[in-house]
């Protein structure tokens, strides 16, 4: 008996939906590469991802997994895929030889299929092997975008796993305010933080949190090396709180010793502009005009050459090595916010001639009618 984080007629309904799609575009079969892609639509669930594998969605919605020895048992373990085909590792093998043969054996020759491009595993290598195999058997196209739209509308019971990837989220913030002091080291604070969601029961995040003091504080992605905070410091927070690959992210900068007046001005300007983005997060408006509210705020605090040009993204079930997803939050974004969207929406502000960083960031649900902080933590400037 498979171990399923959804009932069989959830992941059914979402096979069938996607069987439309395809119908939409006249394509007989997809090839499957986002790991991310397969467990929405099966709950196969794996690391296996690194290598190449590939799930084939048929017309049907039924399913066909190539991969390796390996995974077979996982496949088994964690997902409803009914045919599980295993390419064998050797000198010289090429797996896509194998995915073709399935595409064969299905009558397919012939006919359109879509690939899922966009893929962390489909490296140019693996590519390049798939487009051989499929040159004079069938016409293929592009079809990153056939599941990632699907996936981009939560179900209730997703978005329920999404919840409580927030109340995980918070609970670590809070111990990371605790442990928080001069002299503590960065380790430590990795340390809490995973500690209170690993006991909380959630995952390994698909991204490495960032944990930074001093220097450090201003960079907004992981980097080696651990430091101590300094009497007077600033200490950057940003990570997602993973349960069953459902992600909810937060960010903060904390300070220690005496808040200066431009991080305090700096801080007022993060409050406000959330605030903005999160009231222009509105169903028919676009993820433009979400970014354009967070501009326009902070350029009115004279904070113009701190914003990033970009400030959120959509949030899924995710797989390392990240979290993020599109789409995006950045200008000339024409994607229409709809109800049962996940954003992350983060108001990062980095005053690189002072050196000093400050930011707000959290996660919500659009609604029909209002945005769904998942994340209860305030927003108050916190100084230790």
């Amino acid at each position: 008996m498979a171990k399923l984080h959804f009932s069989e007629d959830e992941l059914a309904g979402r096979r069938m939906r996607a069987a439309q799609r395809m119908a939409a575009r006249s394509l007989d079969a997809v090839l499957l590469f986002k790991q991310e892609s397969m467990f929405y639509l099966t709950g196969y669930d794996t690391t296996g991802y690194s290598l190449f594998q590939c799930m084939i969605l048929l017309a049907d919605g039924s399913t066909v997994l190539v991969t390796r020895s390996a995974d077979r048992e996982q496949a088994f373990h964690t997902s409803v895929i009914p045919d599980v085909r295993i390419w064998v590792d050797r000198g010289g093998a090429n797996p896509a030889h194998d995915v073709v043969a399935v595409l064969e054996e299905k009558g397919i020759r012939g006919g359109k299929v879509g690939v899922e491009m966009h893929a962390w595993c489909l490296t140019a290598q693996r590519w390049k092997l798939v487009e051989g195999a499929l040159e004079g058997f069938a016409a293929h196209e592009d079809a990153t975008d056939l599941i990632q739209g699907l996936r981009l509308i939560k179900s209730p019971a997703e978005l329920d796993y999404v919840r409580k990837a927030g109340q995980l989220a918070d609970a670590a913030l809070q111990a990371l305010h605790e442990a928080i002091e001069p002299g503590v080291d960065e380790g430590h604070l990795y340390a809490v933080m995973m500690n209170a969601i690993f006991e909380g029961g959630g995952d390994y995040p698909a991204s490495r949190a960032i944990i930074g003091s001093g220097e450090g504080a201003l960079l907004v992605r992981y980097f080696t090396g651990r430091e101590k905070v300094g009497a007077q410091d600033q200490v950057q927070l940003e990570f997602g709180a993973a349960y069953r690959h459902y992600h909810a992210c937060i960010m903060r900068t904390v300070l220690t010793g005496v808040a200066g007046a431009r991080h305090k001005q700096m801080h007022a300007a993060g409050v406000e502009a959330l605030a903005a983005c999160q009231a222009a997060a509105v169903p028919g408006a676009t993820y433009a005009d979400i970014y354009d509210a967070h501009a326009r705020v902070v350029d009115a605090h004279g904070l113009e050459d701190c914003r990033l040009n970009a400030c959120g993204y959509s949030l899924s079930a995710n797989m390392p090595p990240s979290w993020m997803e599109e789409p995006m939050i950045y200008p000339g974004n024409t994607t229409v916010i709809e109800p049962g969207m996940v954003i992350f929406m983060h108001m990062i502000l980095i005053d690189a001639t002072n050196r000093l960083t400050m930011c707000l960031a959290e996660t919500g649900i659009m609604h029909a009618d209002r945005f769904e902080t998942v994340s209860s933590m305030p927003h108050d400037l916190v100084v230790k």
